[in-house]
């Protein structure tokens, strides 16, 4: 059941925003719909809650075909990133506010208004009005008035963009586990490949309206299957196939890029015959980890991260330094005709 995208294609003028897409996601699960800006992520949205109707193909929610579905049939709750709570009601009002409209029974709002009051975390705040919330505060807000009505399907338009990173950083976590306790289908639009990973059971990965890859977040990961996918999920650099660091290791890649991770490189303080010499341009101190930019000999740069306990190790890496270094993991594609 879920939802089911079946060559589903949107067009804008002479823009086509979404591209023959078709996708299944599955019930009870929590998707990330990734992407750079323009890349049909959230028009891909706004199809499947029927705020937009698509040119061609067909959308069923639940086994039932939506395509043309009216929004308020579908069942669908909806939460957009800048919060649209109304500023003259409670929290309390605003979470009621659905419920209202579909005439329940009084005594039945105060219990599921109670409830989600509960959820959210937000008990002691009903009787406040939104401009004395927090950003994360009304964003919990805005989820629990759409889930309110008990919908079929949770869909988030990116619901942390409008907050700074550490507030970004906890309602991730809170968003995984409120999903983990209501278990509605939830999609949610992000271009954060952080948050995608850290939230999502599954991501969809959209490029130019169409999707390139849809997979577990450590899937996508250690399994790309394009150069984009590679390159958008995680960090990346990227050489020439002619570059010392791997024709010196004999390996002959087709492709004339190769792509290396930065935890995927060792570096060593002396050489071996494996190795190749680079000059350390650079060193960053995180924190949690530490970042070296290195250039080698044909004078590419590329960046490599250590652990704490790595860079110990190294005895403390320092700018103009010469070390060796080889690839653990490196992944080249296959050219494909045009």
């Amino acid at each position: 059941m879920g939802i089911s995208v079946e060559n589903v294609s949107k067009i804008f003028g002479d823009f086509k925003a979404v591209d023959q897409v078709d996708l299944e996601i599955k019930t009870g699960s929590l998707v990330a719909l990734l992407g750079p800006s323009g890349s049909g992520k959230s028009t891909l949205l706004r199809l499947i809650s029927g705020l937009e109707k698509p040119d061609s193909g067909r959308i069923f929610i639940n086994g039932r075909d939506a395509t043309y579905e009216d929004v308020q049939r579908r069942g669908i709750g909806f939460v957009f990133q800048h919060y649209a709570l109304f500023k003259h009601l409670t929290v309390r009002q605003n979470i009621a506010f659905g419920l209202e409209i579909a005439k329940q029974p009084k005594a039945r709002i105060k219990n599921r208004v109670n409830e989600l009051l509960d959820l959210i975390q937000l008990e002691s705040l009903g009787e406040r009005y939104p401009s004395q919330l927090s950003g994360g505060q009304r964003q919990r807000v805005s989820l629990a008035r759409a889930l309110a009505l008990e919908p079929q399907v949770l869909l988030l338009d990116e619901p942390f963009g409008a907050l700074d990173a550490k507030v970004r950083k906890d309602l991730r976590v809170w968003l995984r586990s409120l999903h983990d306790t209501v278990h509605v289908t939830t999609v949610f639009v992000t271009h954060d490949q952080e948050e995608a990973m850290e939230v999502s059971d599954e991501i969809v990965v959209m490029n130019h309206g169409k999707v390139e890859q849809v997979g577990s977040p450590e899937d996508l990961y250690d399994n790309p299957a394009s150069p984009f996918v590679m390159s958008f999920i995680g960090p990346v650099n990227v050489l020439p196939s002619t570059s010392p660091i791997f024709t010196e290791n004999g390996q002959n890649h087709e492709s004339p890029e190769v792509f290396l991770r930065p935890y995927d490189v060792q570096v060593e303080l002396t050489p071996d015959a494996a190795t190749v010499p680079a000059l350390v341009k650079r060193v960053i101190h995180l924190g949690w980890e530490v970042q070296a930019e290195l250039s080698l000999e044909d004078g590419h740069s590329f960046t490599v991260y250590f652990t704490r306990e790595q860079y110990a190790d190294l005895n403390h890496l320092k700018a103009g330094q010469q070390v060796y270094v080889k690839p653990k993991d490196a992944k080249a594609f296959a050219i494909q005709s045009v």
